[in-house]
């Protein structure tokens, strides 16, 4: 266990699904009853789920174990997979001191037309970076994030990141590079707490409770 519990498999299957919605929405010329259609449904399925949630919506970690509360899932690792607030990316190579991956923004980052708003790219480059400390085994708290637009980021176009980590005396500088045919759009720079990942995991985080009705919980 990491920093929180694994999201379900249904959890990552619906985010694609709300994700590619999302897209297909803010794309739609003119209205369609299919829309007005789903839109009752997904009030109807809110409405079911939302009446299994636990009473209190602050997570379940450390000292508050309680039933009451709600699971925490692991931010750490691949948040675009299972929140479709977040932007999805994919790493083909992770080293201590390095790192590169793709990143695809769809139509729900755009902000001027058909690019990418800046804020989604101070998001995508905290992920990343975090991400890549925490598979490397040092990580900590973001101390510091800047972000320098060089080029405007297309949507709907695959990208290239790179990202280079150095350790200094109060923590870990990464610098990551968001790139178009070799070409750079935009640079984040992070500062970072540098700790060992298993001296971050001090607290507990709640694990998922047994299904109602099942034998483990019986």
């Amino acid at each position: 266990m990491a920093f929180g519990e694994t999201p379900l498999p249904q959890t990552v299957a619906a985010a694609a699904t709300i994700r590619r919605l999302t897209g297909i929405l803010l794309a739609l010329e003119h209205a369609d009853p299919a829309v007005d259609d789903i839109t009752r449904q997904i009030d109807a399925v809110s409405d079911r789920l939302e009446a299994l949630l636990p009473a209190d919506p602050r997570p379940r970690i450390g000292d508050e174990q309680s039933a009451d509360r709600r699971i925490y899932l692991d931010h750490s690792m691949n948040i675009g997979a299972y929140n479709p607030a977040f932007p999805e990316f994919a790493f083909t190579s992770s080293e201590p001191d390095r790192a590169t991956g793709t990143v695809t923004f769809p139509l729900n980052f755009e902000g001027p037309p058909g690019l990418v708003h800046g804020g989604f790219l101070g998001v995508f480059f905290d992920s990343v970076m975090q991400q890549h400390n925490c598979q490397e085994g040092l990580a900590g708290k973001t101390r510091s994030l800047n972000v320098r637009y060089r080029r405007p980021t297309p949507l709907l176009r695959e990208l290239e990141f790179d990202i280079a980590r150095t350790e200094h005396e109060r923590g870990l500088l990464s610098t990551g590079r968001l790139l178009l045919d070799d070409e750079v759009l935009a640079i984040g720079e992070m500062d970072a707490v540098a700790m060992n990942t298993d001296n971050l995991i001090t607290r507990t985080y709640g694990r998922r409770r047994p299904a109602a009705g099942t034998a483990e919980q019986a």
